[in-house]
């Protein structure tokens, strides 16, 4: 056999395998979509899930999802951004830079399960918390972590050496360097990752049934004070979350309607998800256009 045939073959393999996933995906989210969207309404999305009733929603579930993936953000990003610029742009190549890295590998092979279970025995157990927003998000912290600063660092290593030299040669510190050319040139990838990040913090459950709770308790947006249990800005409530909402749908059994409830939620989830991978993908591409014809 000669070689362009062997080539022909091979490439041919590899275009059915590929074909082959893509279907089953495809067919999976097709699935999920179809039983789903025809229970999607406003009402289902803005009314509290009820126990033993049928016509609950996933109102609360969902605006905890939200709020628990922006306080995740604020705690994981400045964080992230710090240390992918110093394994970027200062760590020198020794052995503690390579136990860091070594260790970011190993943070981001971890199962959320044991994510989770870490968080309530510190989090929950040590500290007190109790099971809580603030819980639920230093525990996707850790679980974010090690995707953020990867992302963050391959982004800034993206840039070409050469802008770093113009800007030190135009007489920028190395910080100035770093603040003022290296990462506004990363920022579509910086903020893609950040995007993708935060879908797949959206659809995680493992890691806070554990941490956030099981629970969704009544909120009352007419109160502000974070210190309050019924607050919706407060960090130190139980906060059951949509991923979290549908696994004990089906665990438990105590919705008559509890399919319907689950498919639109499963629906509902993956559109999300679906969005902020979209989402991520088009805003970095306009922001590398923009940046490119600047």
């Amino acid at each position: 056999m000669d070689a362009k045939r062997s080539d022909k073959i091979a490439t041919g393999v590899l275009y059915a395998v590929s074909g082959i996933i893509v279907l089953i995906l495809a067919a999976l989210l097709l699935y999920i979509l179809v039983r789903g969207v025809p229970h999607i309404s406003w009402s289902f999305l803005t009314e509290p899930s009820k126990a033993y009733q049928v016509g609950g929603g996933i109102g609360i579930q969902l605006f905890n999802s939200l709020y628990l993936l922006l306080i995740t953000m604020i705690i994981s990003f400045p964080i992230s951004l710090g240390a992918g610029i110093y394994l970027s742009e200062y760590a020198p190549k020794n052995w503690v830079t390579d136990i860091i890295r070594t260790s970011i590998e190993i943070l981001s092979s971890l199962p959320s399960v044991v994510v989770g279970l870490f968080g309530f025995l510190i989090f929950v157990i040590q500290f007190q918390y109790g099971f809580s927003i603030i819980s639920g998000a230093l525990a996707l912290t850790l679980f974010n972590l090690p995707l953020l600063t990867r992302n963050v660092e391959e982004s800034l290593q993206a840039v070409h050496y050469t802008q770093r030299e113009a800007g030190l040669a135009l007489g920028l510190s190395r910080w100035e360097t770093v603040t003022k050319v290296v990462v506004p040139e990363a920022l579509p990838g910086i903020l893609t990752g950040v995007i993708l990040s935060s879908g797949r913090i959206f659809g995680e459950a493992a890691a806070l049934i554990y941490t956030a709770g099981q629970s969704a308790p009544a909120l009352d947006f007419t109160n502000w004070n974070p210190l309050s249990v019924s607050s919706p800005i407060s960090i130190f409530r139980q906060a059951e979350t949509l991923a979290v909402h549908i696994w004990k749908i089906n665990t438990e059994g105590t919705m008559p309607d509890g399919a319907a409830v689950s498919a639109g939620a499963s629906a509902v989830l993956i559109i999300a998800v679906l969005l902020f991978n979209f989402g991520a993908r088009a805003i970095g591409k306009r922001l590398h256009k923009k940046m490119t014809s600047a």
